[in-house]
């Protein structure tokens, strides 16, 4: 699998940047939580047949990009996103 090519989509109903591989089989997913101004990031999680491939590390760094762009407060309660923090 070529993971520069990767695409990340952001689905705003659900809070949460998924990457589907696979036609849409798998799903390596960051989840959120919005509240005033604030986002907290809850949940990383990449299955274990698609692990060591840097796809946790492109949703957080997609997702702190989308956060610092809206202008949110960013927050997390997920081990791995505070790694980037």
């Amino acid at each position: 699998m070529n993971t520069s090519d990767i695409e990340i989509v952001h689905l705003i109903d659900e809070h949460e940047f998924v990457i589907n591989i696979g036609q849409g089989q798998a799903q390596a997913r960051l989840s959120y939580k919005l509240f005033d101004g604030r986002i907290n990031f809850t949940h990383t999680f990449v299955p274990t047949e698609l692990r060591g491939k840097g796809l946790a590390e492109k949703l957080v760094r997609h997702g702190l990009s989308w956060a610092n762009s809206e202008k949110l407060i960013i927050e997390t309660s997920c081990w791995y996103v505070q790694k980037f923090l």
